[in-house]
Parts: structure tokens; C-alpha cells; sequence
């Protein structure tokens, strides 16, 4: 069995291209049954966000090219279109870039903290899919140990960067006086309530919460002292929206062309900022032509997030050394549990063979043979077929040059140097 792990992320492709590939989360339990029922995982975590979307699996043989397949067949689309996005790694290479990622040190935010969360949510999925076995297991298990280490051991996490941040942050640039200021919050996710938090903390005073359930709606809204409404009603409210921040999980856009034209009249054409935080996105990208609106995607928080990022980057070498010493720990691991199965396996052959000749040897007995003979010819028996395997490999890595076969053998069954002995015996 080996680790791997494949994906796309905001440093390979742009939005429009990770958008395509990204997941519903409603359909995440049948795609992960799928990845493994077409042999293409042993087990498997999709891990699918605003950023990414990345394969985690396990198999006996590794094929890049049916994991790369399937992705692209899943999602409608040519594997060349993905060649030039995708990343592939495997083994120890795997496990780091698993245990950056869970840490924030892979995130378009330098040590953001919603990547672990987001992460521990796509293991459960998996869990409960039954595509986790033991090597998937063991790896997120010390993932998230790590991640947890990286952020109460260092400093990564002390200032508040993050998607949510940023978009507030350009907000700010535009808007004065936020406490003026009405924000239409479209979702009511993990984000937009980190959203919702900074906007406060910046001074606004009015929140309208759009979500596709208005339960969800109505709980985020308390928190924050909010009006709640449902996403077929954004119509209604849009016109009152200055600052429009959206991040659903919906596949097909929430927010359109007309609906924002319409607001606009309204407003008699006060301007609109919005930011688009959704992969797929929320609001059509036809939006940003028209002439009073400051639309964003997540691509244009780049420069903002920057600008934050260098007050962690002291703080990210720290995490990268706990990082490689995760790596090493969990290598080790997967050595040993490797030495186990072979230790088992070994153990039942040896049972298995012994039990065969033992069975031959007490009918002997029943039936009136004489316990020397049976004892001796049991004796010879059990040692001749333990040895028959071992010493055809040897003449095979005998006649192939491989005398470190020999060395191994020597040390495993602690012979020690006896070879000229033998031979000088015989002469």
C-alpha cells in the first residue's frame, strides 16, 4: 500500500478552472464510493474548498493517470484540460504536503485556520462513506495532532488573516465609515460567519443573512444581530445591500445580471461592492460589467492577504520543522506497521505448515507407527518445507549477483560467518 495525494489549488489554476472541479457537498459520499468501486483508491478523502480540491487515497499500485481520469469523467471534462492544474505526490512527499495543507502553510492565507476545520469535515464524510481504512486513518490522526501543534506551539495563527478578513479589509478601503453601511451576507456557512464577525468588529450595523435554509439563516443572525432572509428573496433586500459578500455551496450561481441591474435602478446607482468567496461562484461574472458595481472573486484578494502574510512567515518555519518531524514520526510508523504484517503473515505460514504436518503425524501415532520414527520424519518435513522457498530465492539472488540477500539472511537468522567453515568441512 502507498499514500498519495492529487488536486488543484489556487497556485496552479485560476478560479474559473477550480471551479469545475469542485464538489457538491451532497454528492461527496457517492464520488468517494466511486473513486475506490473503479479501483482507482484502496481509500480515500476528497477534500473540496473555495481553493482547492484535492484526492488523498491509498492504493496497492498507484496510477496517476486512472486517478487523473477519474476526476476529469466525474466532473464532464477532457483529462487534458486538467494536465497542466493538477499536482501529483506520493509517499513521504504525500504525508507533508497533507500535514501543510491541514496546518494552513498550502492556504492563499498563510496559517488560516478553516483548512483544518474543513479538513476534519472531509475525513468524517469519508469515515462515514467507508472509504478511511488504516493507512488514511493513521495519516489524518497525526495530521490533525500536528496542525493542532503548529497552531498552539507557534505564533501562525496570532493575527487574523483570512478570506473573510480580506474581504473585509478591501471593504474597508472603499467604505469610509462602515457603521453607514448595510452588508448583504449570501450563505451562512464557516465563512461567512467569520464574515459576519469582522464586520462588526469593524463597525457595521446592519447584516442581512441570505441562506437556502432560512433556520440557518435565523441562527447566524441572532449571533449577530442580524435580519434573516431566504436566497429567493435577495431581490427583495438587494437594493438595501452597499457591501454584497457571498460563499455558498450551491453549483450554479445564486446571484445574477438582471437581479443586480434591478437593484441598482433602485439605488439610482449608488455603487455595490461585492466579493465572490464561492467556488463554483455565486454571483455571474456578467456582474462585474456592469458600471456601479466593484466585483470581487478570491483570485482579487491576493494582494490584501500578502500584505498580512509576512507577520506569519517566522512563525511558518517554526511549523514546517514540527511538520518534517510529523513526516518522519509517521514514516516510521508505517514501517513498523509494515513489519507487522510481515511478522503476522510469517507467523500464520509457519502455523499453517506446522499444523499440516502435525496433523499427518498424530494419525501416524493412531494408527501404530513408532513415536521415534514419526517424531523424526515430522521434524524433517516441517524444516524441509519452511526451507524449500527461502532456498530457491537464494540460488535465484545466488545466480542474479544480490549477495545482499545473503547478508540479510545471515543477520535475520544470526548464522554469523560459518561459509568457509562448511566449505572447508567438505574438502
Amino acid at each position: 500500500m502507498g499514500i498519495w495525494a492529487l488536486g488543484i489549488n489556487h497556485k496552479t489554476a485560476p478560479v474559473s478552472v477550480r471551479e469545475r472541479v469542485a464538489f457538491n457537498p451532497a454528492s461527496m459520499p457517492s464520488a468517494l464510493v466511486d473513486i475506490c468501486h473503479v479501483n482507482a483508491a484502496t481509500e480515500a478523502v476528497i477534500l473540496s474548498t473555495c481553493n482547492r480540491t484535492e484526492i488523498y487515497g491509498s492504493s496497492v499500485e498507484f496510477n496517476w493517470n486512472q486517478v487523473r481520469d477519474w476526476l476529469a469523467h466525474h466532473h464532464g471534462l477532457n483529462a487534458s484540460e486538467l494536465d497542466s492544474a493538477l499536482y501529483c505526490l506520493e509517499g513521504d512527499a504525500a504525508v507533508q504536503h497533507t500535514m501543510r495543507v491541514a496546518s494552513g502553510l498550502d492556504s492563499l492565507v498563510l496559517g488560516e485556520p478553516q483548512i483544518l476545520g474543513q479538513m476534519k469535515s472531509a475525513y468524517a464524510v469519508a469515515q462515514e462513506a467507508g472509504t478511511v481504512g488504516s493507512e488514511l486513518g493513521r495519516l489524518f490522526r497525526q495530521t490533525f495532532s500536528i496542525a493542532k501543534r503548529v497552531r498552539t506551539d507557534t505564533a501562525i495563527g496570532e493575527n487574523p488573516v483570512s478570506v473573510a478578513f480580506a474581504a473585509v479589509r478591501m471593504a474597508q478601503h472603499i467604505f469610509s465609515d462602515l457603521g453607514r453601511s448595510t452588508a448583504l451576507l449570501i450563505g451562512a456557512g464557516e465563512t461567512i460567519e467569520l464574515v459576519a464577525r469582522h464586520l462588526r468588529h469593524a463597525g457595521i450595523e446592519k447584516i442581512i443573512v441570505a441562506n437556502r435554509t432560512l433556520a440557518r439563516a435565523q441562527h447566524l443572525a441572532e449571533e449577530f444581530h442580524a435580519e434573516a432572509v431566504l436566497l429567493e428573496d435577495i431581490p427583495e433586500v438587494l437594493a438595501e445591500a452597499d457591501i454584497v459578500i457571498a460563499s455558498t455551496a450551491s453549483p450554479f450561481p445564486v446571484l445574477g445580471k438582471g437581479a443586480v441591474e434591478k437593484a441598482l435602478k433602485k439605488r439610482r446607482h449608488k455603487p455595490m461592492f461585492m466579493v465572490d468567496i464561492a467556488v463554483p461562484r455565486d454571483i455571474e461574472a456578467e456582474v462585474a460589467d456592469l458600471g456601479d458595481v466593484y466585483l470581487y472573486t478570491v483570485d482579487d484578494l491576493r494582494s490584501i492577504i500578502e500584505e498580512n502574510v509576512r507577520s506569519r512567515e517566522d512563525a511558518a518555519l517554526q511549523a514546517e520543522e514540527l511538520i518534517l518531524a510529523g513526516v518522519e514520526h509517521f514514516m516510521r510508523e508505517l514501517k513498523v506497521l509494515d513489519a507487522v504484517h510481515t511478522v503476522t503473515d510469517l507467523r500464520a505460514h509457519v502455523d499453517r505448515v506446522r499444523e499440516e504436518q502435525l496433523i499427518k503425524a498424530i494419525k501416524q501415532l493412531q494408527n501404530g507407527a513408532e513415536p521415534e520414527k514419526v517424531l523424526r520424519q515430522f521434524a524433517h518435513t516441517f524444516s524441509n518445507k519452511l526451507l524449500h522457498a527461502p532456498t530457491i530465492a537464494l540460488r535465484q539472488a545466488a545466480a542474479d549477483g544480490r549477495m545482499d540477500v545473503f547478508d540479510s539472511t545471515r543477520e535475520l537468522f544470526q548464522l554469523g560467518d560459518t561459509v568457509d567453515a562448511a566449505s572447508t568441512g567438505d574438502d
